[in-house]
C-alpha cells in the first residue's frame, strides 16, 4: 500500500481535481454526467407528473437504468420506455435498453 505523498496531504483538493487524477474516477464522473444529460434530453417525454420521480442511474454499455421512486411510478414508466430508447438514438446515444430499478426512500 502506497502513502500519499507529504505535498498532497498539505494541499486539499476538490472531488473534481481527484477525479481528473484518477483514471478510474474520471470515468465514473464522465458516466454519471451522461446519465443526467440523458435524462434532462428525455424529460419532456415523461409524464409532468412523474418527473419528480425519476432520477438518472448508472451506465452499463448499450443498457441505461433510472432510478424511480414507486412501484407505481415504475409502471408508468415502462409505457414510455421505448419512446425513450428511440429518442436517445436519434440523438446520437448507443441505447438499446433502459431497465427501471425502485428505490424507496430510506431504504
Amino acid at each position: 500500500m502506497t502513502t500519499p505523498s507529504p505535498n498532497r496531504r498539505l494541499h486539499p483538493v476538490t472531488l473534481l481535481q481527484a477525479a481528473e487524477d484518477s483514471p478510474t474516477l474520471a470515468r465514473l464522473s464522465q458516466l454519471a454526467r451522461e446519465s443526467g444529460e440523458r435524462l434532462k434530453a428525455v424529460e419532456l417525454l415523461i409524464p409532468p407528473s412523474l418527473r419528480s420521480a425519476v432520477r438518472p442511474g448508472p451506465i452499463d454499455g448499450p443498457a441505461w437504468c433510472l432510478l424511480v421512486d414507486s412501484n407505481a411510478a415504475a409502471a408508468k414508466l415502462r409505457q414510455v420506455v421505448p419512446a425513450l430508447i428511440a429518442h436517445l438514438c436519434g440523438r446520437g446515444w448507443q441505447v438499446n435498453s433502459i431497465r427501471l430499478k425502485v428505490e424507496i426512500a430510506g431504504k
